[in-house]
């Protein structure tokens, strides 16, 4: 009795054991187990954070880029505020974009006298807006240049007489637009004693409140000519590096780093821009053929279309 009861015993132990052993075994997984899954949530919970970031930076974005169209809509709309008692056209879009020919309706009055008065169609300009695109006719090479951070500053120097007021406005628009903020010092306007009203009062309140500090207006109190009229422009210039423009010119893409480039090589270089041809009665931008030019008296160096201008003009 006494030897089947320490049998039954050590059965009972064995027993005991192996069931314990078994318990921890599947003790140990489920805890190995729930490991992986909290693994698995925070892996889970981490990746949806993201994508929920991702979503509510998109949404963020989204947000920000349809309030600055917004702005950008009250911005042109406070600007046109100024453009529109002049009967003038600020901002993108309209006749003439991307250099492409314009032409008036029928109800258009008064054009031939505005051919006589200043050589090309000035009512028609009037129409187009200041702020128009014009074709990058740049080789391709020079498109792919790259160009010094460190370049000088340049005064943009324009010099008229009698000009419609929208053809100057487009100037000075069209530097701006296509020039780097840090590279373009100033602006001047040398009216070399003009008749018309419309270059008093409206240029000045214009250009004071469009670009109050960038744009200087210097006033002759006699017909001076070309040259002298330059020479009051470049007395009035702050900048190390001056150039003198007509005032119906209108300025493409990249057109100052070369310039200022060449200059920063070597200070006593003069640049002589290439100039596309703007049509006098349709303002379609039109591409002339690249030539070399030179000077013998100092150094002249060529540049690829920088700015184009109305043809047919008396200065």
């Amino acid at each position: 009795m006494a030897v089947a009861r320490k049998i039954k015993t050590l059965l009972t132990v064995n027993i005991l054991v192996f069931v314990g052993i078994i318990l921890f075994s599947v003790y140990c997984r489920i805890q190995d187990r729930s490991e992986e899954l909290l693994q698995m949530g925070r892996i889970s919970e981490q990746r949806l954070r993201a994508r929920n970031g991702k979503v509510s930076n998109l949404v963020d974005r989204q947000s920000i880029l349809q309030r600055l169209e917004r702005l950008e809509d009250v911005v042109y709309n406070q600007l046109n505020g100024l453009a529109k008692p002049m009967g003038l056209v600020e901002g993108p879009g309209g006749l003439g974009q991307g250099g492409a020919p314009a032409a008036l309706g029928e109800d258009s009055h008064d054009s031939e006298g505005k051919y006589e008065e200043y050589g090309y169609n000035a009512q028609l300009s009037d129409r187009i807006s200041l702020d128009r695109s014009i074709p990058d006719y740049r080789p391709k090479k020079c498109k792919l240049l790259s160009y010094p951070e460190d370049l000088p500053q340049i005064s943009v120097v324009f010099i008229f007489v009698n000009e419609a007021l929208s053809v100057i406005l487009r100037s000075v628009h069209s530097v701006v637009n296509h020039t780097p903020a840090h590279l373009l010092k100033e602006i001047i306007l040398v009216d070399d004693n003009s008749d018309s009203v419309e270059l008093k009062f409206n240029l000045d309140q214009y250009v004071n409140k469009r670009y109050p500090g960038l744009v200087k207006i210097v006033r002759n109190s006699k017909r001076e000519g070309l040259i002298r009229a330059r020479i009051h422009g470049w007395n009035a210039a702050t900048a190390p590096v001056v150039g003198f423009f007509d005032a119906h010119v209108e300025f493409n893409t990249g057109w100052a780093e070369p310039i200022l480039t060449r200059i920063k090589e070597d200070h006593t270089r003069i640049i002589l821009p290439a100039i596309d041809n703007i049509k006098y009665n349709t303002f379609e931008v039109q591409q002339y053929a690249n030539a070399a030019h030179g000077y013998k008296l100092g150094i002249v160096v060529h540049v690829h279309h920088p700015a184009t201008g109305v043809a047919g003009q008396g200065r």
